[in-house]
């Protein structure tokens, strides 16, 4: 019988920065993989998160928020988003109660043209009422008729079981993409920078973590230690003074904070050493981009 088969799909997690897509995501797969912070413009790559029974295998995959693009980075950003339009079986269009809805976006109207599966999140309920929320559900029926609407809260995991059980039921019939226990596409390496720069972003002010970027030199595992050695690139010199901090304690505090939470996520000691250098406008250097994973056209 049919319901006996395998199920398998790439279940994609798009919508505007800043609205909780990596919350949710984490939610989703119950593993911590994409960084969360107040800030926007936080995730930079598609991450991929799997979810394994043995009735089935969903690919979740967390994107940068959608923008306008001000330099190279920002560009490979968006076409990581609009690439997860194209490799879609269930598409999750992520909004919330608080944001603008811009009728006429171009990433909304293609989503709008899609013939697969889309559920739209609409996200941080517990920030609105009733009557609101009725209102904004009816103004995204007219803009995404086909589409699903789940008003959810990431943040108090309301309507999320709702969400994976719905997922499973619209999974196309497949044998499974990946190994039976993988969680994620991405090494370890990965990880370890995303978590990095999770705390500069919690740590540092304005500009500085946008210009920032964590290169993982080196990761060693023994027996009862993970040896790391990353590097702190930034775009200016007075960037690097900052990072570092009066006599390095800024510097000490990221360093412990990512520390605790590596420790966390390998489950393992860690020993980490940080070390910060200028790389002038890195942001718009395809060369350097391309050997932090940013693949450009």
């Amino acid at each position: 019988m049919t319901e006996n088969k395998h199920r398998s799909g790439f279940v994609n997690i798009v919508g505007n920065p800043n609205v909780g897509k990596s919350t949710l995501m984490n939610l989703l797969v119950g593993e911590k993989l994409s960084i969360i912070t107040s800030k926007s413009q936080t995730t930079r790559h598609r991450i991929i998160g799997i979810v394994n029974t043995p009735e089935y295998q969903v690919v979740y995959s967390d994107t940068p928020g959608v923008l306008r693009p001000n330099y190279k980075l920002q560009e490979q950003m968006l076409s990581f988003s609009l690439s997860a339009l194209d490799d879609a079986d269930v598409l999750l269009y992520v909004t919330d109660v608080v944001e603008t809805i811009d009728k006429n976006d171009d990433f909304l109207q293609r989503v709008r043209q899609m013939d697969i599966p889309v559920l739209l999140l609409i996200n941080k309920i517990d920030l609105t009422n009733q009557t609101e929320l009725e209102k904004l559900v009816d103004q995204w029926h007219e803009l995404l008729p086909k589409a699903e609407i789940y008003p959810v809260s990431a943040l108090n995991n309301f309507g999320i079981e709702e969400i994976k059980k719905r997922i499973v039921e619209l999974l196309p019939e497949s044998p499974p993409y990946f190994e039976k226990d993988a969680l994620t596409d991405r090494p370890a390496r990965f990880f370890v920078s995303e978590i990095i720069r999770e705390k500069a972003l919690m740590l540092y002010q304005k500009e500085v973590p946008y210009s920032l970027e964590v290169l993982v030199e080196e990761f060693k595992e023994e027996n009862d230690i993970i040896r790391i050695r990353a590097v702190i690139w930034v775009e200016r010199d007075s960037q690097k003074g900052i990072i570092i901090g009066h006599k390095g304690e800024a510097l000490k505090k990221l360093g412990t904070m990512a520390r605790k939470d590596i420790e966390r996520f390998f489950e393992k000691r860690v020993y980490l050493q940080l070390f910060v250098k200028v790389e002038k406008d890195w942001r718009n250097n395809e060369r350097i981009l391309r050997s932090l994973g940013y693949k450009l056209d």
